[in-house]
């Protein structure tokens, strides 16, 4: 049976796309716009695109905040995209804003030499440095996925860094892992067969670690 994947809607970021990607990833994937309706979900997904301030003031007024919280501490599968990745830190330069706390460290504005464009925006390669059954089919060092981001996570838990990605001479964290939450600063929805086949290892993840 599909697991059934609740896509965080907080009347931000492109949740059509995102819930057409699971869906096509073998998931029975549905839009949650209240914590409520999450109850009988098996993952939670935070997709992410906009400023992160507004994010983390709806995220709030809606109580998602908490919710979120309650689902990574119960160790729940959780995959988090771009902004959904940023806003698990403690502190974001975007608004000068707090975010969730789940992890340490904060998210940096990119500041790079001028022939640098930012937003960083276009295909890139994921230096994934840790093996996991979600990475089968993809070659760690060699795929690239779709990015489009002005900020990055800067964090000192070296033991969450799951992929690294190399821009205008920056290396920052990518994706991170920590037990059934994956969260990436890519769009994997917007990377084509490689991107939906990191969704697809994760529901089997998912499934097999129930």
């Amino acid at each position: 049976m599909a697991l059934k994947a609740a896509i965080i809607d907080y009347s931000m970021g492109n949740l059509r796309s995102v819930w057409r990607a699971w869906q096509a990833a073998g998931a029975n994937a549905f839009i949650a716009q209240s914590p409520l309706e999450c109850k009988d979900a098996d993952l939670l997904v935070f997709p992410g695109q906009g400023a992160i301030t507004e994010a983390i003031k709806l995220l709030t007024s809606t109580g998602w905040t908490s919710a979120i919280r309650d689902w990574i501490a119960a160790d729940k599968p959780f995959f988090g995209i771009c902004l959904g990745l940023q806003a698990l830190f403690e502190y974001s330069e975007e608004g000068d804003c707090e975010c969730l706390g789940i992890f340490k460290g904060s998210v940096k504005k990119l500041s790079l030499e001028k022939q640098y464009k930012v937003p960083h925006m276009g295909w890139n390669n994921v230096h994934f440095v840790k093996q996991s059954p979600i990475l089968n089919g993809i070659d760690p060092k060699n795929d690239q996925f779709y990015f489009v981001h002005s900020y990055y996570v800067n964090t000192p838990q070296s033991e969450i860094v799951f992929g690294q990605t190399e821009y205008g001479g920056k290396t920052f964290t990518s994706a991170v892992l920590k037990s059934k939450l994956c969260a990436c600063q890519f769009h994997p929805e917007k990377s084509q067969s490689k991107g939906l086949l990191l969704y697809s290892n994760f529901l089997k993840f998912a499934n097999d670690n129930k």
